[in-house]
């Protein structure tokens, strides 16, 4: 998630990223360019991974306002190593995910000038539009929110096409949400609050052990629902808007978790957090109000509420099966055993 300010220093050589960022470039606008000038400062602002903001001035006086996000590993942020699961480490996941699937098509998010990929040197660098700042928790208008389900709802609509082809090569590099990948959180969940309950009742080990025990119901419901191409974080910590008078752009960022599952689990994503159960399922609604007719035609308002309200127990699920280690910043801080019992009683489990 963004929002974290560090005091990091960049690990890229200068010469190096001119040469290969003058490279992209001119394949880029199809043309031969030249960098002038390049300056570079590394982004108070970063996710998992370095990140560095980078003001480029053409021979022709085109200036570029760029990010550089590092997804190499050993650009990955101190102790992100220790809390992040390895076995979802995929530095192509999200440069594969601009090229082959959010450049193709106008959503608003950041435009994608190209990436270095070298394997044998273990270098992954991706060169992205840099926005204006602003990030959706920052903003309490309730109306914004629901323009931003609107829009998600309209992006995994038209990228439901995409999953059709989810055995090419174009794909490949996603998540899949199947049913092993629904019980493998569920299972590190268990195992990550068992070992952590040091209290004497053991009260959160018999709660998740006992929601482990049915679980299997939830993975049915969660494996029988329709799928798109997903964020698979969709936080608001995530999701840089402008808000301009003729227009919103919603573009989220940080695409390490993009997956083939369940729309309903961005729009969880969307919706957590303290809103009350009256503005999330305003938002839900404006998500499922915003859908083709067809996708919505037999599918009543309160069944799209229950299927959400699944998916918002495999998220809680999730991050509590994320890292033992891990602990969010006091302004994303969530009770996610609480969150995930509270879903568990909602849906008579």
């Amino acid at each position: 998630m963004r929002g974290q300010a560090h005091q990091i220093e960049s690990i890229i050589d200068g010469a190096e990223l001119h040469r290969a960022l003058e490279a992209l470039l001119c394949h880029y606008f199809a043309r031969v360019v030249r960098i002038d000038r390049l300056d570079r400062r590394v982004s108070e602002y970063c996710s998992s991974f370095i990140i560095e903001e980078l003001d480029v001035t053409l021979d022709d006086g085109t200036t570029l306002a760029l990010v550089l996000k590092d997804l190499s590993m050993n650009a990955l942020m101190e102790g992100a190593g220790r809390v992040k699961p390895s076995f979802f480490y995929e530095p192509m996941r999200e440069i594969e995910t601009y090229r082959h699937v959010l450049a193709l098509h106008q959503f608003g998010t950041a435009t994608y000038y190209g990436a270095v990929t070298q394997e044998e040197r273990k270098r992954f660098w991706l060169f992205l539009e840099r926005l204006p700042p602003g990030l959706l928790w920052q903003h309490g208008d309730l109306e914004i929110w629901k323009n931003v389900a609107r829009w998600l709802a309209g992006m995994h609509t038209f990228l439901v096409r995409e999953t059709e082809q989810r055995e090419s090569a174009r794909l490949a590099h996603l998540l899949n949400y199947d049913r092993d990948f629904y019980w493998r959180w569920m299972r590190r969940a268990a195992t990550f609050v068992c070992e952590g309950d040091k209290s004497g009742d053991r009260k959160a080990a018999t709660a998740i052990r006992a929601l482990e025990s049915r679980y299997e119901k939830v993975v049915e419901r969660l494996a029988a629902l329709p799928v798109t191409v997903i964020h698979g974080e969709f936080y608001a910590s995530n999701v840089m808007i402008d808000n301009q008078p003729e227009r919103l752009r919603v573009c989220p960022v940080d695409w390490e978790m993009a997956a083939i599952g369940p729309g309903k689990v961005d729009l969880a994503g969307l919706t957590s957090g303290g809103w009350t159960r009256e503005q999330k399922d305003a938002m839900a609604l404006a998500y499922y109000d915003a859908l083709p007719a067809d996708q919505i035609a037999g599918y009543d308002r309160q069944t799209f509420l229950t299927d959400l309200e699944y998916c918002r127990l495999h998220q809680a699920v999730q991050w509590l099966g994320w890292s033992p280690f891990w602990a969010p910043p006091p302004e994303h801080a969530q009770d996610w055993l609480k969150e995930a019992l509270i879903c568990a009683e909602t849906l008579a489990l």
